[in-house]
């Protein structure tokens, strides 16, 4: 062999070894002597100068020190934990307690950069129990029935009584109460599922039940109420006799708890006759659901103790506490109206409430820790309520508008077959199916004893406002039908819910900006939160040795994920390892590729940025756009596994996630573009996208299938909307719907020869209606295809049908008539016309004078 290929073997040996040893994670003591094996045998046998030799044997030096514990800790580690420590940022309290809330999951594996994939489908489907199945069948789909949207929302701002006490006997409000109460206990994937079929027939219902089965007084009794709290209330919020609240926010202090002015002061007061040690409170809340009816309210308040009464601090922080609303100097009734979606919503105020100390939520020991106590429930709830009211909104406008896009037609043809419509059409049922699997696989997450904090903001974020895109994109598939308001109207107020998801639980816009990777920068990484823990911890010795494994393991896992994002990126990942041989296969992998990626661009951010990375808002947003999309993009491969790996759902599966790997790509090259260190920037995209941005967006032709599915009856539009509310009865358009279309389907042929019927001059009317009867009079249909026909074309004509009303119909108050409005704007015309000449006479006058 000639001298040049001898030296691109052995530089071959040298730089791919290096790029295996840290693609595996290797670790150092075993990379350590596979080095030394490498440059021994090129010492040994290799033609290289001496000089070189001797450099190699220095490298290999330098790379032995680090395996020297003692000297690696007392030479390295500790000069850079001080250092380490001027750099920590400030954290707040309510900071801190959100950052330990909850558990790391799926989103810990995608933080890694090397994902183990058997963990996730290792979780089983998730599936109602026989009980819970029935409850769907029977109590759910009553109360649908019993749901008048318009009665509802328009006409009483409120539902009926019957719909009250339907949902209070049913126990729709105890599904997360245990059956040793009166509960219902189901599990969290049958919450999100009633939650979804009622989302789909009425936000008003979803609302109304998803809060109390979410962050309430019953949620904060399961966990950390006293005992004798729980016989007192869970009982009687199980069987309907109470009525749950629960007031956080305030005027002055929304998305930032630490803001509360709401009040409770440790004191001396009344108490049934007699003196005892109680909290004197005070507060001002709005935006409460259920408040205006509710009979128990959970409170959050800052608690003090001036006088030292119950402890030696004389500020506890925030506290909760449960306050029966016939407690004196208690306000509730009032109601606000969000968006004319009429579920209870409204301000209570309390102006110097005396109530005993036990009234605190887990008794005296739990004062200061309400916030704890909330960010640990949101870890859960924030995971199902929300996310699960815009899947059955996402489920509803795939069922209605796929069927809609199918029986509207336009120049003689369906719109769903215009590429502009069905552009649309592909994004409903993506956005839809991408939010029935994250709320799927989470909920299940969560019944097998998870408490995933950062994938609950992930839903609450993108569930969300995938939610709102999808009732954009059906409001402009039906153009002006669902713009008119009325009782034929099955869209628009869903339409108008969508902001309401949107801003409570943590506005969307802090959500994304701070939240998402904010938390999940710390908590999830696989080494960040120990060194923080470890430079906080105040025996310096242990500390020293904490921080010095996390710190070199974190070194270690940075190489690696320079050289996997290289190596992944060069090869497009088709050699990284995934758990299926399926046609998704590539899929995982290109997550594998990305998940590498992110935790590169991660750990430079944070070494470059330190502290200031919180500040930097837009970059924390794409980074948590970035970890996002990798896990929405999962939720899809693992619910697609989950029903059973169905052939048929292949387009929506491929769409979904070529949508979100491809935001990823751009969410990455966004914060590449606006990374402030330029040298880094070009380090990582050399790294990163080494052939540039090769992801693509979905085909026109995936769009097309999409679009096949949605607006053909079969099993796979069907499986999108498996919990909409689609029976088919009198008053509910999506069972109207899906009968149109089947019949639209059956009576193409019919259509066709019609169609051929006028072009050949049989026909004289370009009206369906008109036709059917030429049609049938001409011998081209027989009577009974005619028959059928008018039946069909009087449902399409019912189903497009919009609500005009007369002018008092339409006021609150006494309508004024068209023709008096016209009098009384004649008569202020003339009033205003003679004083105009009054003027201008009076003007002539002064000019002669």
């Amino acid at each position: 062999m000639s001298g040049f290929t001898v030296s691109l073997l052995w530089f071959l040996l040298f730089f791919g070894g290096g790029i295996f040893l840290a693609y595996q994670r290797i670790d150092l003591r075993t990379s350590t002597v596979a080095t030394g094996i490498a440059i021994a045998a090129y010492v040994a046998f290799g033609n290289g100068h001496w000089l070189w030799n001797i450099f190699l044997l220095a490298a290999f030096g330098l790379m032995v020190v680090p395996n020297l514990i003692e000297f690696r800790r007392e030479k390295l580690t500790r000069p850079l934990l001080a250092i380490y420590r001027t750099m920590l940022p400030t954290m707040s309290d309510t900071e801190r307690e959100a950052l330990e809330a909850g558990s790391v999951w799926w989103d810990g594996e995608l933080f890694s950069g090397m994902p183990e994939w058997d963990r996730l489908m290792s979780y089983p489907a998730p599936k109602l129990s026989e009980e819970e199945q029935a409850f769907i069948d029977g109590p759910c789909e009553e109360l649908c029935r019993m749901l008048d949207d318009w009665d509802v929302c328009h006409e009483r701002a409120d539902m009926p009584q019957a719909v009250w006490d339907f949902i209070i006997e049913k126990r729709f409000f105890a599904m997360i109460i245990p059956k040793q109460y009166g509960g219902l206990e189901f599990s969290a994937y049958a919450n999100a599922s009633v939650i979804t079929k009622l989302a789909s027939r009425s936000p008003t219902a979803s609302s109304t039940v998803g809060v109390p089965n979410s962050l309430g007084p019953a949620e904060l009794l399961l966990h950390y109420g006293t005992e004798e709290q729980k016989q007192r209330y869970l009982p009687g919020l199980a069987d309907g006799s109470e009525i749950p609240c629960f007031a956080l926010t305030s005027p002055q202090a929304g998305s930032d708890a630490a803001a509360l002015i709401d009040s409770g002061v440790v004191c001396k007061g009344k108490w049934n006759g007699k003196t005892i040690t109680g909290i004197r409170l005070n507060w001002n809340k709005r935006y409460i659901t259920l408040a205006p009816v509710a009979t128990v309210l959970g409170l959050a308040f800052k608690l003090y103790d001036p006088e030292h009464l119950i402890g030696d601090k004389s500020e506890y922080g925030i506290t909760a506490a449960l306050i029966p609303t016939n407690t004196p100097g208690v306000e509730v009734g009032r109601r606000h109206y969000p968006l004319t979606i009429a579920f209870q919503n409204g301000p209570t105020t309390g102006k110097d409430v005396f109530v005993p100390l036990d009234y605190i939520i887990g008794g005296q020991e739990m004062a200061g820790k309400g916030w704890k106590m909330l960010v640990e429930l949101l870890s859960v709830g924030r995971a199902i309520t929300l996310p699960s009211t815009a899947s059955g909104g996402g489920q509803a406008a795939s069922y209605s508008t796929g069927a809609y896009a199918s029986i509207r037609k336009q120049f003689n043809t369906s719109i769903a077959n215009f590429e502009g419509v069905g552009d649309a059409l592909t994004r409903i049922a993506g956005h839809t199916y991408i939010m029935n699997a994250a709320v799927a696989v989470t909920s299940g997450a969560i019944d097998q004893g998870e408490k995933p904090a950062v994938p609950s903001a992930i839903l609450k974020y993108h569930c969300t406002e995938l939610g709102r895109k999808v009732a954009n994109d059906a409001m402009d598939v039906h153009g002006g039908k669902g713009v008119m308001m009325g009782p034929n109207n099955y869209l628009a107020r869903s339409y108008m819910a969508t902001p309401i998801a949107i801003t409570v639980e943590g506005a969307n816009i802090l959500t994304r900006s701070l939240i998402i990777y904010g938390q999940g920068a710390i908590r999830c990484h696989p080494f960040v939160l120990r060194e923080l823990q470890a430079a906080a911890d105040e025996d310096q010795d242990r500390g020293l040795i904490e921080f010095d494994d996390a710190l070199f393991g974190h070194i270690g896992y940075a190489i690696s994920n320079m050289a996997r994002s290289f190596f992944l990126a060069l090869t497009h990942a088709k050699f990284s390892r995934v758990p299926l041989n399926t046609p998704t296969r590539r899929y995982y992998q290109n997550i594998n590729r990305y998940s590498a990626a992110f935790a590169l661009a991660s750990d430079f951010a944070m070494l470059t940025l330190g502290g200031a990375l919180k500040k930097r808002e837009l970059l924390s947003a794409r980074l948590g756009d970035i970890l996002s999309s990798m896990y929405l993009a999962s939720t899809v491969l693992k619910h697609f596994e989950n029903q059973g790996r169905r052939a048929t759902d292949l387009p929506l599966v491929e769409w979904s996630v070529r949508h979100l790997m491809y935001e990823a790509q751009e969410a990455l090259h966004a914060f590449l573009r606006n990374f402030p260190n330029r040298f880094v920037a070009a380090l990582l995209r050399f790294f990163i996208f080494p052939r540039g941005r090769t992801y693509s967006a979905p085909s026109d032709q995936i769009s097309g299938q999409v679009v096949k599915l949605i607006t053909t009856p079969g099993e796979s539009r069907e499986r999108l909307s498996d919990l909409a509310y689609t029976t088919l009865e009198p008053g509910n358009p999506l069972g109207l719907l899906q009968e149109a279309l089947q019949l639209a389907k059956e009576f193409e042929p019919v259509e066709r020869r019609l169609r051929q019927a006028f072009k050949e001059g049989l026909l004289s009317s370009e009206y369906l209606g008109d036709q059917i009867g030429e049609a049938e009079k001409a011998q081209v249909i027989s009577k009974a295809e005619a028959r059928n026909m008018r039946d069909y074309h009087e449902k399409v004509l019912a189903l497009l049908a919009v609500d005009d009303f007369a002018a008092e119909e339409l006021a609150r108050s006494p309508a004024t008539s068209p023709k008096t409005t016209r009098q009384k704007a004649t008569k202020k015309a003339a009033k205003k016309t003679a004083k105009k000449a009054a003027a201008k006479k009076t003007s002539k006058s002064g000019s002669k004078t």
